[in-house]
């Protein structure tokens, strides 16, 4: 039998229940590495999803602690918008992924983990990157650590 160890989940494991401070308002308010924030606006923020798909897995979501695009002004999805684009030229420089996954859970019955904070997920994929370990095993497998991923990214932002 093989053992896969993820030492940094511990932390995450030991805390009980997740904290009910929104992730996403409190990375305009916290360290930037804590929160593993890769750059804010005037309008948004991005940052890395700490518990990724795949290595460079990042979130983009507007300062507005608001739950649909609706209710967003026009600058703030331009921003968006524009975020989105070049964390997606970003991702491409820093890993060569094949294609990416871009969206957004609205609603805790559409998946949103924290649903009332608007968030778009930009995901790089590879061709075969699925395999036994998330499809049986019911784990990531990531090649590198959150810390090396938040500085290769911020280095190309």
């Amino acid at each position: 039998m093989e053992h896969l160890w993820s030492p940094w989940r511990m932390q995450y494991m030991q805390n009980g229940t997740p904290a009910t401070d929104c992730i996403f308002c409190s990375a305009w308010q916290q360290n930037n590495k804590e929160k593993l924030v890769v750059t804010r606006t005037d309008h948004a923020v991005v940052m890395l999803n700490r518990y990724p798909y795949t290595s460079g897995h990042l979130m983009v979501a507007p300062k507005d602690h608001l739950g649909v695009m609706g209710a967003l002004n026009a600058e703030t999805l331009l921003d968006l918008v524009n975020l989105l684009s070049h964390a997606e030229q970003v991702l491409g420089k820093v890993y060569s992924p094949d294609g990416f996954n871009v969206g957004a859970n609205i609603g805790s019955a559409a998946g949103a983990g924290v649903a009332d904070h608007l968030h778009f997920h930009i995901v790089p994929r590879w061709s075969g990157d699925t395999n036994f370990m998330t499809a049986v095993g019911d784990a990531r497998v990531l090649p590198e650590t959150l810390d090396d991923t938040l500085k290769r990214i911020r280095s190309a932002w």
